[in-house]
């Protein structure tokens, strides 16, 4: 293999990761032992190796620019694997360590994963986790994270999914809307209520409902008088206060169903569900954290 770095080239790296998690020339000397001055030429040397400015300067402060924020993301994530190689070669690691980033959509994030990774947590304390709680679609290389939870495989081959469940879908409204609008007996008097959708944030598209009807799965178009974006579970709580019929996971209602503040519409129709599955990069060399956390939720 032909050598692309020297000593100083690494070096170099080193300063530059310390000074993108510090965001000053200044604390990243001080971390290192060198002056910033020396932090300063060294990040210099690296631009001109490059070609790309990585910092903003100015007498205040820097920041990261975009193609740094890049850099930055993948020259850590590269010394965090080159540390625990060591640490597993020679043994020094017996207990995974370090941060654990995750992007997750809120309806799992709390109604699962959150009270596991507190457990996660308890059995692993050295693990840093930082949890990202969007419905957005990330990019693992530019944006750094180690895991994410979708609501569908990626077609990507450098991802591998593992899937979690199979969430149940459920259609609800609470007792005061069925009381002022009446309760539908058929699919098709969904189209004369008031329907509370969301948007899918990858399409821009509403999500379309699910039901079973003659022993197969079949999408249904309702109505859009109150559209949500971002926040899932902005639709059970506009469903808890009367504001329409949603279609949302189970899991996130079963306390409302329990207590009667939500009732299941149409149960005939029920039955569909939606996988959420575990995402993370394919390598032949995993993090001991990542595979960690892997194997902690599967089981």
């Amino acid at each position: 293999m032909q050598r692309h770095f020297d000593d100083m080239q690494l070096g170099s790296i080193e300063l530059f990761v310390l000074a993108g998690e510090q965001g000053s020339f200044t604390a990243a000397a001080a971390m290192a032992g060198v002056t910033p001055a020396a932090v300063s030429r060294s990040i210099s040397r690296l631009e001109e190796r490059l070609g790309v400015r990585l910092f903003v300067r100015t007498t205040r402060q820097i920041r990261l620019t975009d193609g740094g924020k890049v850099y930055f993301e993948q020259c850590r994530q590269a010394l965090s694997q080159l540390v625990e190689a060591e640490r597993e070669v020679t043994g020094q690691q017996a207990a995974p360590s370090g941060k654990l980033r995750i992007s997750v959509p809120t309806p799992y994030a709390h109604y699962r994963l959150l009270e596991r990774i507190a457990a996660f947590r308890l059995q692993f304390p050295e693990v840093q986790v930082e949890v990202h709680i969007s419905n957005r679609n990330i990019d693992f290389a530019e944006e750094g994270y180690d895991l994410a939870v979708r609501g569908r495989a990626p077609q990507d081959s450098t991802l591998i999914a593992r899937k979690l469940e199979d969430a149940a879908l459920v259609l609800v409204a609470s007792p005061s809307y069925l009381k002022r609008r009446g309760k539908p007996k058929s699919l098709e008097e969904l189209a004369r209520h008031d329907c509370i959708q969301f948007v899918l944030p990858s399409t821009g598209r509403l999500i379309p409902w699910q039901f079973m009807r003659d022993g197969a799965q079949i999408e249904l178009a309702g109505g859009d008088a109150i559209v949500c974006a971002e926040d899932f579970l902005g639709m059970g709580t506009l469903a808890v206060h009367g504001g329409g019929i949603a279609q949302t996971y189970r899991f996130c209602v079963e306390r409302e169903l329990a207590s009667g503040a939500l009732l299941e519409l149409l149960p005939q129709h029920g039955g569909c569900a939606r996988p959420f599955y575990l995402i993370y990069p394919h390598a032949r060399h995993l993090s001991l954290r990542v595979r960690s956390f892997v194997e902690f939720l599967l089981r």
